[in-house]
């Protein structure tokens, strides 16, 4: 069944979806009180599960798209989500029955559930990153069979435009020129598809896995409670099996650019005990490759998180600064996520890695 999402629900899931967002997706803070404006204003925002929709029911997700450090210069007004929507509708010939994130992770958690307020639509309990992910086409609905077009992207200054790729990949290549036209951030709704599709092809149960998360989070603070013990129980049980610290340290440095509307770049965190133990994390928006001592301890698309030492609090790419205090984290990908068609799509080789794809269970196992 269904439930309604409460203040405290949202503020848990925003912070889960900071931890699925492995550094990138945008700040969910910012998403997160655009929904609570719309809570505050009396809309609710319903979380379903796919099977409580009919097989031919059209489900449309929504996102953000661009550079996160765009959004902290400029925050999004909400008011494109509506107008990208309304667009893709309009050329399909069809109104949505329900919205979904395209990734779990980050800003892009908090958009459908800003829309679903807004337009009184439920939102799937679901995704198709099971993390977050900087390219349009790394979609496991791309790994199975779903066509990420038609798309239509919209800006905050009332632009609309619909993009019909012949592939996924050209729909990124498309989309993100017209992004960075529209001032590096636009609003999208993409890969359209029915309910019986999106129990075929998405990662399920992410945003309440989100919000477990979050909630394991807060209850470990209010316990005084080690939080990495805490992320790591949430864990038990559900589609990631395994979530294990993998360096603790102090940032030595940070190198990030904003290209081609990606925020790329490398952070350096040393052990305080041992300054020559270091641990350096390649990524672009999110978290790609980490590796100890030039060792890869943690590889796309499993999870890296980086997490405030004390607190468990995630800290994104574009918050990393020197001197930070930080807990490194890993977390494994479903099943799903790991067959050869997906790392094919989304896995090492798809961000020009020369590093194999090795579980971090295993990379991090003793020997």
């Amino acid at each position: 069944m269904g439930y309604a999402l409460t203040f405290e629900g949202l503020r848990d899931l925003a912070e889960g979806a900071a931890v699925l967002g492995t550094g990138g997706g945008g700040d969910p803070y910012i998403g997160r009180l655009l929904v609570e404006q719309q809570l505050k204003a009396g809309r609710t925002v319903t979380i379903i599960d796919a099977a409580e929709l009919p097989d031919d029911a059209l489900v449309i997700p929504s996102a953000m798209m661009g550079a996160p450090t765009v959004f902290i210069e400029k925050l999004p007004s909400g008011a494109g989500n509506i107008a990208a929507l309304r667009a893709l509708e309009a050329h399909l010939g069809r109104t949505a029955a329900a919205t979904m994130p395209i990734e779990c992770g980050g800003l892009n958690s908090m958009m459908p559930l800003l829309l679903g307020a807004q337009l009184g639509l439920p939102v799937v309990d679901a995704d198709g990153m099971g993390r977050a992910f900087p390219e349009l086409q790394m979609e496991t609905f791309a790994v199975y069979g779903v066509s990420g077009s038609p798309m239509a992207i919209a800006s905050d200054h009332g632009d609309t435009g619909i993009i019909n790729a012949t592939d996924n990949r050209r729909m990124e290549w498309l989309a993100r020129a017209m992004t960075i036209q529209m001032g590096g951030a636009s609003y999208i709704s993409d890969y359209p598809m029915d309910a019986a599709t999106v129990r075929r092809t998405a990662v399920p149960g992410t945003l309440t896995l989100a919000r477990r998360l979050g909630a394991a989070l807060r209850q470990a603070r209010a316990e005084h409670a080690d939080p990495f013990q805490a992320l790591a129980a949430a864990l038990s049980g559900t589609l990631y099996t395994h979530g294990l610290v993998l360096f603790r340290g102090k940032v030595t440095d940070v190198d990030r650019k904003t290209v081609d509307g990606f925020a790329r770049g490398h952070v350096t965190l040393a052990d305080l005990a041992d300054p020559r133990d270091q641990l350096e994390i390649t990524f672009q928006n999110e978290h790609l490759v980490a590796r100890r001592n030039g060792r890869v301890v943690a590889i796309v698309p499993d999870l890296i998180c980086t997490l405030n030492s004390e607190t468990g609090t995630p800290v994104t790419t574009e918050a990393l600064s020197y001197g930070q205090r930080l807990t490194v984290f890993a977390i494994s990908t479903p099943d799903l996520m790991r067959t050869p068609d997906a790392l094919d799509c989304f896995g090492p080789t798809a961000f020009g890695l020369a590093d194999p794809y090795t579980p971090v269970e295993h990379l991090t196992a003793v020997p």
